[in-house]
């Protein structure tokens, strides 16, 4: 199995920057139909023992379904910490910006990643520091074709999740960069809701237990590893509140039903292959627009 690096985290979290001004480009004409606002976030489904995943976003690219094209590139980079976005935290990219109201194909999301460069970068907990880089090239535009509609006179509001647990990739050799291979997800922000709960300290306190609760499609689903067949749509990490509690908290889930699992094997979870892990439980949920669905787990749940 691979392993990102040391399984302790330190509290040092690389800050986002400030929202940044926008330089608007592209191929849209004057509209006789309308116009809305678009708005769009990103989120992160955490990875194990890192500190920080900063990652460069230059801006976003939407494609409609007429054919045309437009461009909102920030006029600085934007360096965003992944890992401070857990949960239902997310970090504003685009907010109400008019645009035509219609039908849309896509919508691209500018990240630069460079081998070899610190434009995007992940850390541990010594202080290391390793670049992050796509594959695909310095510069890429990750696309998601799931498409959305942005009504006359209303307004669009969605978020990306940016899922780590998914997307970066250990070297598996010292001293090499880390590859970015994004899993990302974009859901309608007025159609969502948060699974939360509790995991007994009899599991989540041992000191091997690098906990994590898995979320799958629909009851009685299959749960399987990140590299398997059954992948999971999202996850998120355990970890003690200033409570003493051991807690998770999964946001931006579409309404609807699922089976959540629980494992203390999640740093042994290699993204590239599907790994034997195991769950100590699983269970059925259902998720309600703006509302918040408890899920705890333990040997008594």
């Amino acid at each position: 199995m691979k392993r990102f690096q040391n399984s302790s985290i330190h509290a040092a979290l690389v800050t986002a920057l400030a929202a940044t001004a926008m330089t608007v480009s592209g191929c849209f004409s004057d509209s006789t139909e309308g116009t809305g606002e678009l708005s769009v976030a990103v989120t992160d489904a955490p990875v194990e023992d890192a500190t920080a995943v900063v990652v460069q976003f230059n801006g976003l690219r939407i494609h409609s379904a007429a054919g045309e094209t437009r461009d909102f590139d920030f006029d600085e980079p934007r360096h965003i910490d992944l890992l401070a976005l857990e949960g239902d935290a997310s970090e504003q990219l685009l907010e109400d910006e008019e645009v035509t109201a219609g039908d849309y194909q896509w919508i691209e999301v500018k990240v630069q990643a460079r081998q070899g460069q610190h434009d995007s970068w992940i850390e541990f907990e010594d202080g290391t520091e390793h670049s992050l880089y796509v594959p695909s090239g310095a510069e890429s535009g990750l696309r998601l074709v799931s498409g959305f509609t942005v009504p006359v006179n209303g307004s669009a509001d969605f978020t990306i999740d940016f899922d780590l647990r998914k997307s970066v990739h250990n070297p598996g050799a010292s001293g090499l960069d880390y590859k970015l291979r994004p899993a990302l997800r974009m859901v309608n922000n007025v159609e969502v809701g948060t699974l939360a709960g509790s995991v007994s300290s009899e599991w989540a306190a041992d000191e091997e237990c690098a906990g994590a609760v898995y979320v799958y499609d629909g009851h009685d689903a299959d749960t399987g590893s990140l590299g398997s067949d059954d992948s999971p749509l999202t996850s998120a990490s355990v970890s003690m509140n200033e409570d003493g509690d051991f807690t998770y908290e999964v946001g931006f889930l579409l309404a609807g039903e699922y089976t959540a699992a629980f494992t203390c094997e999640a740093d042994e979870d290699d993204p590239e292959e599907a790994s034997d892990i195991e769950f100590l439980q699983s269970a059925n949920t259902e998720i309600e627009v703006d509302e918040t669905t408890q899920l705890d787990f333990g040997p008594d749940s």
